[in-house]
């Protein structure tokens, strides 16, 4: 939805570039020069999670929509940053400059309702078709692959929490009971911050040639207490033992409750005929289309 009467975040070269100690000159109307004013696009974003999850007093409490920016030159500039790339800060710069609401903190928006901004960003910078190179699952063809990111729609995470009978407590956690040992696991939610300090550990395990893979690392960030437990070495201790079984009941349990928006689509190989529903890749490419 956007909102494009009624701003007052314009832009007007006469005033940026006027010098206030400079003194007051008066000009004849027909030697005055022409102000500039543009008046920047907003979009409303929809938010997966609705502003349910967030404590009282967050600026998203109970909001179920964000005002963004349209991107222009200027963030094209910082995505393009050697510097900011370099630091792994350009995603981020950008999307926290489109905000409207400035007491927004990017990195306490849950990973979901980033996403979203993600996408939605990147709709009002290029558009809603975003062609990539797409390799085959089953042939490992390469070939070139259009999806239609316009409007992704969001997972009813409030019918995951009934079907699997999750309870909700009053922090905002989650309590899932596990099939085989029947512990009740509390987990919560992710923040963007918390995601980039797991893709860290996730990359300087890896640089270090360490064997603990993804799943371990995701259970250890969303696992608060395991049956009332809350000891960072009872959680670690029972991840580690945890059968193939519960961890697999319990990724499908977190991924139906938590929200977030399906990046899924439909993907045909020209080569091979393979089909399949394959997510859409978020990566450095998502921001500079063919």
């Amino acid at each position: 939805m956007s909102r494009n009467e009624g701003r007052t975040d314009v832009f007007n070269e006469t005033q940026l570039d006027a010098d206030p100690t400079a003194p007051i000159t008066q000009q004849h109307p027909e030697q005055a020069a022409p102000a500039m004013a543009w008046s920047v696009p907003t979009d409303f974003v929809s938010l997966p999670s609705q502003g349910v999850f967030y404590p009282a007093g967050h600026p998203l409490h109970n909001r179920e929509t964000v005002e963004i920016r349209f991107m222009t030159a200027k963030e094209e500039d910082i995505l393009t940053s050697r510097s900011l790339l370099k630091e792994g800060v350009a995603l981020d710069r950008m999307l926290q400059n489109i905000i409207v609401d400035k007491s927004i903190n990017l990195d306490s928006l849950l990973v979901g309702d980033k996403n979203a901004l993600v996408v939605a960003a990147r709709v009002t910078g290029y558009g809603a078709e975003y062609a990539t190179n797409m390799t085959c699952p089953a042939c490992a063809n390469t070939d070139e692959f259009t999806f239609d990111v316009g409007n992704p729609e969001s997972n009813d995470f409030r019918a995951g929490i009934e079907d699997f009978e999750v309870e909700v407590t009053p922090s905002n956690t989650f309590k899932i009971e596990l099939p085989m040992t029947k512990a009740v696991v509390e987990c919560r939610l992710l923040t963007a911050a918390d995601e980039k300090h797991l893709l860290k550990q996730i990359e300087r395990k890896n640089k270090r040639k360490e064997t603990s893979g993804i799943t371990t690392e995701q259970f250890k960030a969303f696992i608060v207490s395991v049956n009332g437990d809350d000891s960072p070495i009872t959680t670690i201790s029972f991840i580690n033992a945890m059968p193939a079984r519960d961890a697999r009941s319990l990724r499908t349990v977190y991924r139906a409750i938590v929200p977030n928006i399906d990046l899924t689509q439909d993907y045909n190989c020209d080569n091979c005929g393979y089909e399949a529903a394959l997510e859409v890749p978020l990566d450095t490419t998502f921001f500079w289309p063919k």
